[in-house]
């Protein structure tokens, strides 16, 4: 059974800081892509950040850039996000996303919620 289980989010001021963790399991964690999104109250799920398998490469939403990381520990089928300077704008459900390449399949986590105010 593919579990993808979000955890971290929470309240921050702006300017704070919060760490995002994906346990993964049900599948082979070290051959998928992982990726985060985000959904803001009222719009559309937007992608945030992507990392290969290898964790060597990854790519960032320009409005992320710079404050946001991606990393994941394949021994411990995890993925993260760092996220930095956080702004109102950042407020969001958060979700946790593998792909593998091998047949494509897609799993996707229930979300945690990132709530910026002061």
């Amino acid at each position: 059974q593919v579990q993808l289980v979000e955890s971290g989010g929470g309240l921050v001021q702006p300017g704070g800081s919060l760490k995002l963790s994906c346990a993964a399991s049900g599948f082979t964690f070290s051959s998928a892509i992982m990726s985060w999104y985000r959904q803001a109250p009222g719009k559309e799920r937007e992608w945030v950040a992507g990392i290969v398998q290898s964790g060597v490469v990854a790519n960032y939403a320009d409005s992320v850039s710079g404050r946001f990381t991606i990393s994941r520990d394949n021994a411990k089928n995890t993925v993260y996000l760092q996220m930095t300077s956080l702004k109102f704008e950042d407020t969001a459900n958060y979700y946790c996303k593998g792909r593998t390449v091998g047949n494509g399949m897609e799993y996707w986590g229930k979300g945690t919620l990132v709530t910026v105010s002061s």
